[in-house]
């Protein structure tokens, strides 16, 4: 297969690397910056291109979209125009969605949104845990995730690339990056009310802050905080059952407490490939794993494990969270 890999910065290289990890094929590459042009083709020697149309001439299977989230639709709709497969990364902007899904009925090809968490070990283990009953009947969970925004890409300001705009601002689309993970375990979401606004000095128009509280309609309920002004980075949650305990810290790994026979069981995190640049608990295995899942879908070899229509859902959800958190919502205290 031949895959175009649309956008080359962070994400595009990773997704490379991911391609080439796997032995899947011819790669070529696209974006608009011929800084990121050159130095793709000098770290990973493939072909790349300015031009999107001349890139699209040399007839790609599939495109990888890993642009800014704002773009992710007007390439998928090309893909989809073009009966190509594609894969887009992790979504924050919702227009379009329609219009996409509508554009994908009916056709053979792979339309595949980001789903990264559901390929981490650890929440991986969660899911199995849960579903098995290892904590009897899950009740309440607390989940952070946050990490200091100039710490994202210490390469580079970031106060210019997409994290630093409103509608695609970090924090933001960490959200729905999580939620995605949470409704797999989970199930699907009830009610939901949010707090969010700046509590940073960060130089950028963005909420830098999420505390959302989610009721499931499993009567599960359960607290995320999302932010982009923790020093260290962190995801950590706590998941609270009738018969036990499950606590879950990145990069050390799952502890279950059972209540019945009080023992505690624990599932570390085997260490995994990193790459120079970004925080030592983001390993590659996740990404490499999501990359497989795509590419053996195109095969027939298994279906892709999340939807466009689970990804409008989720954004649907981010969109009320947002519209929560205005205040004709929440009660005033005089």
């Amino acid at each position: 297969m031949k895959f175009l890999i649309v956008g080359l910065g962070s994400m595009g290289k990773r997704r490379i690397r991911n391609l080439q990890y796997l032995k899947a094929g011819e790669i070529i590459g696209f974006d608009t910056r011929e800084d990121r042009t050159k130095d793709a083709e000098e770290k990973y020697h493939i072909r790349t291109f300015t031009d999107f149309d001349e890139a699209m001439g040399q007839n790609p299977d599939a495109l990888i979209i890993s642009t800014p989230p704002d773009l992710h639709a007007k390439y998928a709709m090309i893909a989809a125009g073009n009966n190509k497969h594609f894969f887009t990364e992790a979504s924050v902007v919702d227009e379009g969605m329609d219009e996409l899904i509508a554009a994908c009925e009916g056709k053979r090809t792979v339309a595949a949104p980001s789903c990264t968490m559901r390929f981490n070990p650890s929440i991986k283990r969660i899911k199995e845990l849960i579903d098995g009953g290892a904590i009897g009947k899950p009740l309440l969970f607390t989940y952070h995730s946050g990490q200091y925004l100039p710490d994202w890409h210490p390469w580079e300001d970031y106060r210019k690339f997409y994290v630093a705009k409103r509608e695609t601002g970090a924090a933001r689309e960490i959200v729905s990056f999580e939620l995605v993970w949470l409704l797999w375990v989970f199930g699907s979401v009830d009610a939901i009310s949010c707090f969010k606004g700046k509590t940073s000095i960060l130089d950028a128009d963005i909420d830098d802050f999420y505390q959302i509280m989610m009721k499931f309609k499993n009567k599960v309920t359960g607290h995320m905080q999302i932010d982009v002004v923790s020093r260290v980075a962190d995801r950590s949650c706590k998941i609270f059952g009738d018969e036990g305990v499950i606590f879950w810290n990145w990069g050390e790994g799952v502890k279950v407490y059972e209540a019945n026979s009080k023992h505690w069981e624990e599932y570390t995190e085997k260490s995994g490939t990193r790459v120079k640049g970004y925080d030592e608990k983001i390993q590659e295995e996740p990404y490499i794993e999501e990359m497989d899942s795509f590419i053996k879908a195109i095969r027939k070899e298994r279906k892709y494990p999340y939807t466009l229509e689970e990804d409008r859902f989720v954004l649907r959800l981010l969109r009320l969270a947002e519209k929560s958190s205005s205040e004709e919502i929440h009660i005033r205290i005089n």
